[in-house]
């Protein structure tokens, strides 16, 4: 199967720095809402898949996982201890428990499917409870990482026009790229939760197309060639960018310079370096 991206979990310190931050970028954010284990979020919903601003916001909800169980709460308490930046890669989900047999089968290291519910403002105000299971799979070569497929039971409350309007004509999650010396391991991931054919090698990097963006793997040289720039984490397999498709890239750098966000003009592209949006380098790049 080949399954899209779904969303990108942005690990912040503040989420109301980062609402802000972002909606100087040109993104609609939604209201914070509140999980039942201690995190919290506001989403940039796009075409077919988001951005999830993501906060520590009580502690004490974050339990201590029993074996076979995974903490969302506590991954992502861990990665903030150490640095701000994209934490996890979500793929669409239908079926989170058939999920993850598939990817027990393919020898892929999983957790128990979670589930859970929370409450959504409608652009109306109005509140709704709307509900997610999740299939985790880690690798444990790459400890700053992880995936999981998302399952939505109720998308008719979730996906909303109002938040799918943006002021800088976003579209879609295009790209994420990682970083990595070592790609094997996180090649033998993706193709698992992936199909393999969508897989393609070159040299210092690998290419994963999936049903709705693609997935990057470059060396820390290939990073550096390419953005002009560091990879934000100088070791260890992570997260390093993302690219966002807009309908008009001039319209995005007026908006840019208009709001004073520092940003770089790269070939065809916009960058915002990781140090100006919390750990992960942000590229806008003209929808075909």
């Amino acid at each position: 199967m080949n399954r899209g991206v779904d969303h990108l979990v942005l690990s912040v310190n503040d989420l109301d720095q980062a609402r802000a931050t972002y909606a100087k970028l040109g993104f609609t954010t939604t209201p914070r809402a509140a999980h039942p284990f201690g995190t919290g979020n506001s989403l940039v919903q796009l075409q077919g898949n988001f951005l999830e601003l993501l906060a520590i916001i009580d502690e004490s909800k974050i339990s201590t996982p029993a074996a076979g169980q995974f903490s969302f709460g506590g991954f992502n308490r861990t990665f903030l201890a150490d640095r701000e930046g994209m934490s996890m890669l979500v793929f669409e989900g239908h079926d989170a428990q058939g999920d993850k047999k598939e990817f027990a089968e393919k020898g892929l290291e999983t957790y128990d499917v979670f589930d859970f519910e929370r409450q959504a403002t409608l652009p109306d105000g109005n509140s709704v409870t709307v509900g997610f299971s999740l299939a985790f799979v880690t690798e444990p070569t790459a400890p700053e990482t992880a995936f999981f497929t998302c399952q939505q039971h109720a998308p008719e409350y979730f996906w909303k026009p109002e938040y799918q309007t943006h002021e800088n004509g976003a579209l879609s999650v295009s790209e994420v790229v990682m970083v990595a010396e070592d790609r094997s391991r996180l090649a033998h991931l993706l193709g698992n939760m992936q199909n393999v054919e969508a897989a393609k090698a070159s040299d210092g990097s690998l290419r994963v197309a999936t049903a709705r963006g693609d997935v990057s793997l470059l060396s820390p040289e290939r990073f550096t060639d390419r953005f002009q720039a560091p990879a934000p984490r100088s070791t260890g397999p992570h997260f390093a960018a993302f690219r966002i498709s807009v309908r008009d890239i001039a319209h995005v750098a007026s908006l840019l310079a208009c709001n004073k966000v520092a940003h770089r003009h790269l070939d065809d592209s916009i960058v915002i370096d990781a140090t100006e949006v919390f750990g992960v380098l942000l590229e806008f790049a003209q929808a075909d």
